[in-house]
């Protein structure tokens, strides 16, 4: 052996690196998820409590490049607008039923115009394509 000592003396310092490493982990998922957090779009979707009279319903449809329907014919973006305000204002009950392809944004614009529009009494049909996803 050579002239050196070995000490084992307790070490009086704090080592602070596992805990460094766990907030730079928290701060990278905080902004992952703050972006998806921010974009959002509120409905406010019926209440439980059935309507005393059937009120008249609708379906929009959305295809795979972007096409929508109502109830079974084409309309256009502005179309659309004029039959959800009149959908609205007859408090009927409309379904959106998107293709299981269909492009997020073309979805996320006719949400917004449903909400624009004043429909509160909206369905979603065709969850379990979704299921794989």
């Amino acid at each position: 052996m050579s002239g050196k000592s070995i000490n084992y003396d307790p070490v009086a310092t704090l080592n602070i690196t596992p805990l460094i490493d766990v907030l730079l982990v928290l701060i990278v998922m905080f902004i992952l998820c703050l972006p998806a957090m921010t974009h959002e779009l509120p409905i406010d979707l019926p209440g439980k409590a059935p309507p005393a009279a059937p009120a008249p319903s609708h379906r929009l449809t959305i295809g795979r490049s972007g096409e929508l329907g109502w109830d079974g014919a084409a309309v256009t973006p502005s179309e659309l607008d004029r039959r959800l305000r009149s959908a609205a204002a007859a408090n009927a009950q409309l379904t959106l039923a998107p293709d299981a392809l269909a492009r997020f944004d073309v979805v996320h614009h006719s949400l917004a115009a449903i909400k624009r529009a004043g429909v509160t009494r909206l369905g979603f049909e065709g969850g379990e394509r979704f299921r794989n996803f």
